[in-house]
């Protein structure tokens, strides 16, 4: 399960108002092969699950994996940032043994 934070929350549902998507509309959170740790974050906006996908709903906030990235993000706090140093969701994953320094990728 991946946790929501209210900031990430409230981010969210900016973009899916912004953007105009209707409620069908979920967060996406996949794990890829890259980066300089070896697997990065990926998120997006989605409206049609897969056979296999794990859903979970956080805070009113519905987020769906593949089973291969559920495995690698169990536990994981999703938070946005809108600080000076920098703008942007944030994985804060117990599962990860290092990290990169721009925070964008991660090894287990």
């Amino acid at each position: 399960m991946i946790t929501v934070t209210e900031k990430a929350k409230n981010r969210i549902l900016e973009i899916l108002q912004g953007e105009r998507y209707d409620a069908s509309y979920f967060v996406r959170v996949a794990v890829e092969s890259g980066g300089c740790s070896g697997l990065t974050y990926k998120l997006d906006f989605d409206n049609t699950e897969k056979a296999g996908d794990q859903a979970y709903e956080d805070q009113g906030i519905k987020i769906v994996l593949d089973i291969k990235s559920f495995l690698y993000l169990a536990g994981t706090t999703l938070d946005y940032s809108d600080g000076l140093t920098g703008k942007g969701f944030n994985f804060i994953n117990p599962n990860a043994s290092r990290t990169c320094a721009c925070g964008e990728s991660f090894a287990v």
